[in-house]
């Protein structure tokens, strides 16, 4: 699906007019298929050069392929991506819930995705959880940062999700380096959370929080979660951030069901598409992005994982018309 809703995206960015250059590169598992590489060096190459990249979903297998890994995955680790930021905003419309303002800081490159898993017998497989002190200062200073720039209301406010009660080594130490920098900010009210209170809070009452932060796994969930209350995946957004390079990507897979049928909804990319042009300086672009999306969804122009009939293509249209 990545190849449908990456070239709508780009579309919507040709439209304002701002000369941005595109360079197509290929990655995912039918490359892997067809030259036994996910994501090949010149792929790298060309992101590493222009320092920001949208990013579209292809499809993993669910077992083990040799030589195989997740092109995000690699780029995560390549270019050090250490913080995924996933916004969630209210969009017009009754699939989603009203009044919803709130952003995930997920820790992006250590936790269970660290990559260390293996055979200890033959059958038992163990995974290592991985959490270190300089992984978890500074996502917990992404966020925090984030917070300090976020006034939509006055009383702001940082929850840090963990599970330190069980994981005492490994999420005693997150909690704890998220504790020291919280220091640094004492205008800016922290709470803590257990994940499993915070994945039912987020279904009875999201309203209440406004930035999050946590680890690779529990982030990963929580924002699956959350992007429910807006209208799924189809309309989630987000970034992979790191010192050099920022890669942005929908939060949805594949779905390699509705490959090549036209009615993939882009509005998940041409989101990501807006928070790259904020990362590049752009806000005032990617301010009318937004607009424009929020005019189409209002003016009933929906794609059909959003109850309405609209493909691809015309979604795209009505939201190019509407900047």
């Amino acid at each position: 699906m990545g190849n449908e809703v990456i070239p709508a995206a780009a579309e919507v960015l040709n439209a304002l007019g701002l000369d941005i250059q595109f360079t197509e590169v290929k990655a995912g598992f039918e490359h892997f298929q067809k030259s036994g590489n996910a994501i090949p060096d010149e792929t790298l190459a060309a992101i590493e050069s222009a320092g920001v990249a949208l990013f579209g979903a292809t499809s993993s297998p669910s077992t083990k392929v040799e030589g195989y890994r997740s092109p995000i995955l690699a780029m995560r680790k390549a270019f050090d991506l250490y913080a995924n930021l996933r916004p969630v905003q209210s969009l017009p419309g009754a699939f989603s819930r009203p009044n919803l303002d709130l952003l995930i800081v997920r820790e992006n490159t250590e936790g269970l995705y660290a990559g260390r898993e293996h055979m200890e017998d033959a059958d038992t497989a163990v995974a290592e959880r991985v959490i270190t002190r300089k992984g978890s200062s500074r996502i917990a200073r992404v966020a925090y940062e984030h917070a300090d720039k976020r006034s939509k209301i006055k009383d702001q406010r940082l929850t840090i999700v963990h599970k330190a009660n069980v994981l005492k080594l490994t999420d005693g130490l997150f909690r704890e380096e998220c504790l020291k920098v919280a220091k640094e900010f004492p205008h800016i009210t922290t709470q803590e959370m257990l994940v499993d209170a915070m994945s039912m809070r987020l279904v009875k009452d999201p309203e209440n929080f406004d930035v999050i932060v946590t680890t690779n796994l529990f982030g990963d969930i929580l924002s699956d979660e959350a992007s429910a209350l807006i209208g799924g995946l189809g309309v989630a957004p987000s970034a992979n951030i790191g010192a050099k390079v920022a890669v942005f990507e929908p939060v949805h897979g594949s779905a390699p069901d509705i490959m090549g049928q036209g009615i993939a909804n882009p509005i998940g990319a041409i989101l990501s598409s807006a928070m790259m042009l904020d990362h590049l300086k752009q806000g005032d672009a990617a301010s009318r992005v937004r607009r424009a999306v929020n005019a189409t969804l209002s003016s009933g122009v929906l794609p059909k994982d959003l109850g309405g009939k609209a493909t691809t293509k015309e979604v795209t249209k009505a939201v190019i018309s509407n900047l």
